[in-house]
């Protein structure tokens, strides 16, 4: 199934302060990649609070809530397995930042306190039927 997600600016004529407004671009697979991962989650019964958190040092692609447990989802797009597949690209470095990111958050956010746990949604192509979920993917040390 082909993918025709867009970036755009405003739908208007002008921009901010009269400026044109700027063409719409093709989204990055990576973006792509993870509005596919969001749409799969929230059919999977999983409810997004937000998208690309960061904080100095971690990232974390998707906050999602499943009834009590906030999930923390890394969304891996590799479609060249020379280096091994989507899962393979989730380092130990990579696990650390995600669990940085997922620890600030919970700092953040007051009365967020619930169970967790860190998910990782691959793809190896770039399309909904290509998506591998996998629940407990790591864990906080």
């Amino acid at each position: 199934m082909g993918v025709g997600l867009q970036v755009s600016a405003k739908d208007n004529t002008s921009g901010p302060a009269g400026h044109p407004a700027m063409p719409s671009l093709p989204a990055a697979p990576g973006a792509i990649a993870e509005e596919l991962a969001a749409r799969f989650l929230e059919r999977q019964g999983l409810n997004v609070l937000t998208r690309n958190y960061r904080c100095r040092g971690g990232e974390v692609d998707l906050i999602c809530r499943e009834r009590r447990v906030l999930v923390f989802v890394e969304v891996r797009l590799r479609r060249n397995a020379s280096y091994g597949g989507a899962a393979a690209s989730i380092t130990t470095a990579k696990q650390r930042r995600i669990v940085l990111a997922a620890k600030h958050f919970l700092s953040t956010h007051p009365g967020r306190e619930s169970d967790c746990r860190f998910d990782c949604v691959l793809f190896d192509e770039l399309s909904e039927k290509a998506i591998e979920w996998i629940r407990d993917a790591f864990f906080a040390v």
